[in-house]
């Protein structure tokens, strides 16, 4: 079973993305953010509608919020949806 997006949920992902996955998070800021000049970025927050990143672009940390391309149901929802928009994000950069 797949837990709701709770805030407890959203930090835990937020912090396996930051520690694991540093520059999926850039390729979400560069591509779903438009924010191209992004040199290093983290997950601050994620909740069914989007996350909220914050970017360090020429030596400047900018938020940024990325919103998802629909409602996530759940963690597993969640998961599932990184994964394809790192995966898109990839794909745009080739």
């Amino acid at each position: 079973m797949s837990d709701p997006l709770t805030p407890t949920v959203s930090d835990r992902i937020c912090k396996h993305m930051n520690e694991d996955h540093s520059n999926a998070i850039v390729l979400y800021a560069k591509i779903f953010g438009n924010v191209s000049e992004t040199e290093t970025a983290i997950m601050e927050s994620i909740d069914p509608e989007g996350m909220n990143l914050s970017a360090t672009v020429k030596g400047k940390t900018i938020p940024i919020r990325v919103n998802f391309d629909h409602v996530l149901k759940d963690s597993e929802d969640a998961h599932h949806t990184l994964i394809d928009m790192v995966k898109q994000a990839r794909s745009s950069q080739s």
